[in-house]
């Protein structure tokens, strides 16, 4: 298993931007699909992006398309989520989730139970 930490939330004006790192620890990172979960206080937890385990192929939900871009860096252990055009409906801590067993493949990735593991967030602010 890897160990995940997030970083880089924060807050921010409505049409700013962040950007978010999720730093794993271990060797087999790059066997791992990758994604990124909110949740806003009250709400369930909500899937936001995935990328696949070598990086080439990414889905995102669809009130974030064209705002967030997901990327990894396998040499570095580090998955990213870029975050453009914030909305103050984007405020949530946002968690980083490894899988190992190819649910991005299998079209399972917006189900968060199918996870192996789990960072333990970072906040995020977006003001009005």
């Amino acid at each position: 298993q890897v160990q995940l930490v997030e970083s880089g939330g924060g807050l921010v004006q409505a049409g700013g931007s962040l950007r978010l790192s999720c730093a794993a620890s271990g060797r087999t990172f790059s066997t791992y699909g990758m994604a990124w979960f909110r949740q806003a206080p009250g709400k369930e937890r909500e899937f936001v992006a995935t990328i696949s385990s070598g990086g080439e192929s990414t889905i995102y939900e669809e009130s974030v398309k064209g705002r967030f871009t997901i990327s990894r860096d396998n040499d570095k252990n580090t998955v990213y989520l870029q975050m453009n055009s914030l909305k103050p409906g984007d405020t949530a801590d946002y968690y980083c989730a490894a899988d190992a067993h190819g649910l991005f493949n299998r079209g399972l990735y917006s189900d968060g139970r199918g996870y192996d593991c789990w960072g333990r967030g970072t906040q995020v602010t977006v003001s009005s």
